[in-house]
């Protein structure tokens, strides 16, 4: 299974709160959902993805895990979902490509390119889909970030929290796991968080975050 830095960081980083409802948004092939799983042992993770033959191999690995009886796949866009109730929590590793066109492999095309308009729809329906006080977290380069956390007020999402990872310390910020929360405004947070201690080796914060989901840490 194809392992995503920007997935794994999404789902480890993402806060122990009271969670039994957590949609997936893009899951590729699942490895988020999955994470997600076990971190929140009591949780219903639904997991949707557009592509086909990924959702087919998200599919294939939630009936392979030991997380299966607690783990759903749509396959299609999130916009077509037919949601009944809220959630407490939805993450997405969303396409950021944002009006690019040089992407010629059609399939990484449709996972990574995005226009302005889907995030202003993915932050409608997670502005309708979360219960008051629930959560969206979202993985994003930071110039991104920053016009999506502006964006966001307008379906009452406001900014909690930033988590600024860099490659190594002196670096600058390569992405932001941005947190916000629904109908509920606090002074926002942020920390950082640096993947490496030097060239080909991962720092102490990286491998402790990644110690529950992989035996090489």
């Amino acid at each position: 299974m194809k392992i995503n830095t920007d997935g794994v960081l999404l789902a480890a980083s993402t806060p122990t709160l009271p969670i039994g409802r957590i949609l997936d948004i893009g899951t590729g092939t699942g490895v988020i959902a999955m994470m997600l799983a076990q971190q929140f042992n009591h949780a219903t993770i639904e997991a949707v993805e557009i592509d086909h033959a990924a959702a087919n191999r998200a599919r294939s690995n939630f009936q392979s895990s030991i997380f299966a009886e607690r783990l759903c796949l749509h396959s299609g866009s999130f916009e077509e979902m037919l949601v009944t109730g809220t959630y407490d929590l939805i993450v997405s590793n969303p396409p950021f490509y944002v009006d690019s066109l040089h992407n010629p492999d059609q399939r990484k095309k449709v996972a990574r390119h995005a226009d302005e308009s889907f995030f202003d729809k993915l932050l409608y329906f997670a502005g309708l889909h979360i219960h008051d006080g629930g959560m969206l977290r979202l993985i994003l380069p930071p110039e991104l970030a920053a016009e999506v956390v502006s964006r966001a007020i307008s379906q009452e999402l406001y900014l909690a929290h930033t988590l600024r990872v860099k490659s190594y310390t002196k670096d600058a910020d390569i992405r932001h796991i941005v947190s916000f929360r629904k109908r509920m405004k606090v002074d926002s947070e942020e920390n950082i968080f640096v993947i490496y201690e030097r060239r080909g080796v991962y720092s102490a914060g990286y491998k402790a975050l990644l110690k529950p989901y992989f035996l090489a840490f």
